[in-house]
């Protein structure tokens, strides 16, 4: 009840008025009783002074004259002035002349040696000094102590504010309650009817305006709020209920869909069964057929040398020249069917992954290349490269097969000039090979990784037409990316990256 009471618009009305006149009161209050106590202090000390003065103008005859006994009449004359409880003359050297000590003193201590002009509060007393001028000449000082009762006036303050603080707060007590009648009670009934809405779940309910002030305005729009939130509700049930069909159509449909996945599952094992089955096969092909193509081969191969060997010098020089095109194209045919061979079993190998030091890598392979170069004066430039994870067998090839092609390609240079180097991004490390051979033309660019594709004549350029079809391969198998750049007669370069986290196992 009491916390029911505590959050009620009436209870923090009301509380709000007293807070409100209790705050102005106390800051008027204080301010009153500081303003009093100052003007207190300021009217002692006046009128202090005003007796200072007078004491010395009827004392001075008595200093000039050594007159101790009319300084002694004049401070007696103090006993008028029961707050004065001690007073004092002091002539020019500074030695007390003459002293008064009222019947509510016990024998105060008076100074040794009199102050300069001026007066100070020493706790319950107020003390002052003030000098005796006669023609210009200092002849003495008076010195006075009252009693200062600043606490016995502040408690009588205290008191008088207290009273008018508990009537003043007794009248804003009524003004509140007489508020809370005019303010509350229209709010109070909008949260009554608020309350049968959330309870009853009734949005036919109504609150009624009594008033064409602000509050009259926020009952008319909370009723027009009623009125939308009940057609908003009739249309959210409206919805739901389509929304419960649809889900009801959504489970059946769920339901043979996942029919349809078991069978499609079933399938698919079927099919990678029968897949497997034809791999397999296929391995068995591609063996027989490297072995039954091999062996007509080995024997044109072998009879071609044979009878250059035996018959050579009894051959003319154009039946020589077409045996040798005879064993040059039966050795391009075995290359062919073992390019063809390693490309259709890639798919099918295990990736072996390890860290590499793609710049050792790459050093050693055109170290193994050196019988290509013929004698030529080849400028090579290996940068430093960063270190990869992947397959070490699997990129040699892809080092070999670049770097071989950036040495057959620019071969009929004077001076034939390789790059090797690399750049980073956040994600992969992006390999080069860039030489100054013959390029291509970028309107094939398409072409240069497909197997058999070939962009310049065997006569030039020999070989399979299989190597950058591997080299894509293994690439992509790493999860990279393979592409060139290159234009005719000005060279050529191939890039292929690696991303810095590589997986392990088959990509």
């Amino acid at each position: 009840m009491l916390r029911r009471l505590a959050s009620s618009i009436r209870y923090k009305l009301a509380l709000l008025v007293l807070a409100a006149t209790f705050a102005a009161l106390v800051v008027a209050g204080a301010a009153m009783v500081l303003y009093d106590l100052r003007a207190y202090q300021k009217q002692w000390v006046n009128d202090l002074v005003t007796q200072a003065e007078i004491l010395g103008r009827a004392s001075a005859p008595a200093l000039a004259f050594d007159d101790r006994k009319a300084a002694q009449e004049n401070l007696a004359l103090l006993k008028a002035r029961p707050k004065i409880v001690a007073g004092g003359i002091y002539n020019a050297k500074g030695k007390l002349f003459a002293r008064y000590v009222g019947s509510e003193a016990l024998s105060p201590d008076f100074p040794a040696l009199p102050e300069a002009d001026g007066s100070r509060v020493e706790g319950k007393e107020l003390v002052l000094f003030k000098r005796i001028v006669e023609h210009g000449e200092i002849a003495g000082t008076v010195y006075l102590r009252a009693s200062y009762e600043l606490l016995e006036r502040l408690k009588d303050y205290a008191g008088i504010l207290g009273a008018v603080m508990v009537l003043s707060l007794l009248v804003a007590l009524l003004i509140s309650a007489w508020l809370q009648s005019v303010l509350t009670k229209p709010i109070l009934a909008v949260t009554t009817v608020a309350r049968q809405v959330m309870e009853k779940r009734d949005f036919s309910l109504r609150a009624r305006k009594t008033t064409e002030d602000e509050i009259g305005v926020l009952v008319d729009a909370f009723n027009d709020m009623l009125t939308e939130v009940g057609r908003r509700a009739e249309a959210l049930e409206g919805a739901n209920r389509s929304l419960e069909r649809e889900a009801a159509e959504r489970q059946r449909k769920d339901e043979e869909l996942k029919q349809l996945n078991l069978e499609l599952e079933r399938r698919v094992t079927e099919r990678t069964t029968q897949l497997e089955a034809a791999n397999k096969e296929l391995e068995g092909f591609s063996y027989s057929v490297s072995h039954d193509l091999r062996a007509p081969l080995r024997g044109v191969i072998g009879f071609a040398d044979a009878l250059m060997e035996d018959h050579g010098p009894d051959l003319s020089e154009e039946a020589r020249r077409k045996i040798g095109i005879v064993q040059d194209e039966a050795r391009r045919m075995g290359n062919l069917i073992d390019d063809l061979l390693a490309f259709s079993r890639l798919g099918r190998k295990e990736l072996q992954m390890v860290e590499i030091d793609m710049t050792r890598l790459a050093r050693a392979t055109l170290d193994g290349m050196q019988p290509q170069l013929n004698g030529q004066d080849l400028q090579l430039d290996v940068g430093g490269l960063p270190p990869a994870k992947g397959d070490r067998v699997l990129l040699g090839q892809v080092w070999a097969n670049l770097l071989s092609n950036a040495l057959k390609f620019s071969s009929k240079q004077e001076r034939p000039r390789i790059v090797v180097s690399a750049i980073s991004d956040a994600k992969e490390h992006i390999y080069y090979v860039r030489d100054n051979g013959a390029g291509f033309n970028p309107r094939y660019q398409s072409k240069l990784f497909g197997v058999s594709q070939r962009l310049h004549d065997a006569s030039d350029f020999p070989g399979t037409g299989v190597g950058l079809a591997l080299v894509q391969r293994i690439v992509n198998r790493h999860g990279g990316r393979v592409w060139a750049e290159g234009k005719p007669n000005q060279g050529a370069t191939f890039y292929f990256s690696l991303p810095k986290e590589q997986a392990d196992g088959n990509v």
